[in-house]
């Protein structure tokens, strides 16, 4: 496990004025490298070790950039969901990384809640080891990714739930087999035929919890941009239409992605501003809100559905 230690950024450096430039939270995860340049997990120091020369340990580094952002917006930043390191597969590491305060400052996921909208993202721990080019300090590899609402709920609940009911059939398995000393090979070959019946159900949920995990920013936003525009033009289910454009607009221009998903989704949720009451009686003042989406998108995409719209007056 090796990191670059030339170049790394100070929190301190991130003013105010720097923060308002990206359009959202999902830009700055990729303008500021967050994550690796596939969007996979980077590496952060969070212990120096014996010299330690960083006043600010670097694991804390995506929390800090994400919540400074949410504050520069007007919102409040919290968390939601405390992380037990289940991305932790090797227990050693998880062992050290869940003592070490400094890591567990910045993991889980976080919630900014803002005046006309909220959002989530997760930061979760997947890797920790020595440097290559320092071996008395420490890396931690984080995964820092936006969340719906109901993907944060599900995936951190599921999580917690899955630890309970492992807990609960170990209880319960101890139980049996005290019973089983007394019992007869009858009833021992009832409880090994249940047992089979019993297991496929805790597989498949376990499939489904890492098949959610996997998702990657770019499906997810794909996934929201395509419902989003399906059910607009059925004009069906409008408003839970017009959350899932705003949901994949807010994704911004991912890395490797066509660009026509992030201004298309902005489109749609310009319509919605201000065509969708249901949605638009969320904002103080919804055409504002489509007035800015449509000259990003026009200034910087060269959009020009959203020129045309800016000239309407829409």
């Amino acid at each position: 496990m090796g990191i670059t230690l030339q170049g790394c950024n100070h929190i301190s450096n991130f003013s105010t004025d720097s923060i308002n430039k990206y359009a959202t939270p999902q830009a700055l995860i990729d303008q500021k490298n967050l994550n690796a340049a596939d969007g996979t997990a980077k590496e952060y120091v969070y212990d120096w070790g014996k010299q330690q020369n960083s006043t600010e340990t670097q694991a804390l580094y995506p929390r800090k950039y994400l919540g400074s952002y949410c504050h520069a917006k007007g919102g409040k930043f919290a968390l939601l969901y405390k992380s037990n390191l289940h991305l932790v597969k090797d227990q050693t590491q998880k062992k050290r990384l869940m003592g070490n305060s400094n890591v567990k400052q910045g993991i889980g996921a976080y919630e900014c809640v803002l005046p006309d909208e909220r959002w989530i993202v997760s930061i979760e721990p997947i890797a920790e080891g020595k440097l290559e080019s320092r071996l008395t300090a420490r890396a931690v590899s984080l995964q820092t990714r936006m969340l719906r609402a109901d993907e944060a709920k599900q995936w951190y609940k599921n999580v917690g739930s899955n630890s309970a009911e492992k807990k609960t059939a170990k209880s319960t398995t101890t139980t049996k087999n005290s019973k089983t000393e007394i019992a007869k090979e009858p009833d021992n070959k009832k409880e090994a035929e249940k047992k089979k019946e019993s297991k496929p159900t805790v597989v498949d949920a376990t499939q489904t919890v890492t098949a959610a995990a996997v998702e990657t920013p770019q499906q997810q936003q794909l996934k929201a941009y395509v419902t989003a525009r399906r059910d607009l033009s059925k004009g069906t289910n409008k408003l839970n239409a017009c959350n899932n454009a705003q949901r994949a607009y807010n994704y911004g221009k991912l890395a490797g992605t066509n660009a026509n998903v992030y201004t298309d989704s902005g489109m749609l949720v310009a319509r919605c501003l201000t065509s969708v009451p249901a949605y638009s009686s969320r904002f103080s003042n919804p055409k504002g809100q489509a007035d800015k989406i449509l000259q990003n998108l026009a200034s910087n995409y060269n959009h020009a559905g959203a020129k045309r719209m800016l000239k309407q007056g829409r």
